[in-house]
């Protein structure tokens, strides 16, 4: 007499699946919450000005960018603004987040008479901590 072995199942092994959603979510919570998108079409041109040495800013979030063109217009945002308005912008900018830095990106052609009436309009609007936009000067 032979003794032959009953086999439950098929043999296949399951995954359980109850949290997978519950898995997905996390991920797809913590992709939304880390990637930052590309927020601004920039209306005017602008050639940024060489430097030697740069210093990188970490968190980007606490920045706000200010374009002058090449052509003097003014941009915050999506907006072209006129001098009278960077300070209650700014102004509102800085209530919403407090250590915002302002990274003025400006043509390298511009007269120096508007950044001083632009650093004017930023000290009026509390907005201390700028923030000069430039490349990095190569050796060729």
């Amino acid at each position: 007499m032979k003794f032959e072995k009953k086999r439950t199942g098929s043999g296949k092994t399951s995954i359980p699946t109850s949290s997978m959603p519950d898995i997905i979510f996390m991920l797809l919570l913590f992709f939304m919450v880390t990637t930052t998108l590309k927020e601004v079409e920039v209306q005017v041109q602008f050639k940024l000005p060489d430097a030697e040495s740069v210093e990188r800013i970490e968190n980007k979030r606490l920045i706000s960018y200010l374009w002058v063109g090449n052509d003097k217009r003014m941009q915050i945002n999506d907006n072209l603004v006129k001098m009278e308005e960077i300070q209650p912008i700014m102004y509102n900018k800085r209530q919403a987040v407090p250590n915002v830095i302002i990274s003025m990106r400006v043509d390298r052609n511009i007269d120096m008479g508007i950044i001083t009436d632009i650093q004017q309009e930023l000290r009026k609007a509390y907005c201390l901590r700028v923030n000069y936009s430039t490349n990095i000067k190569s050796n060729e």
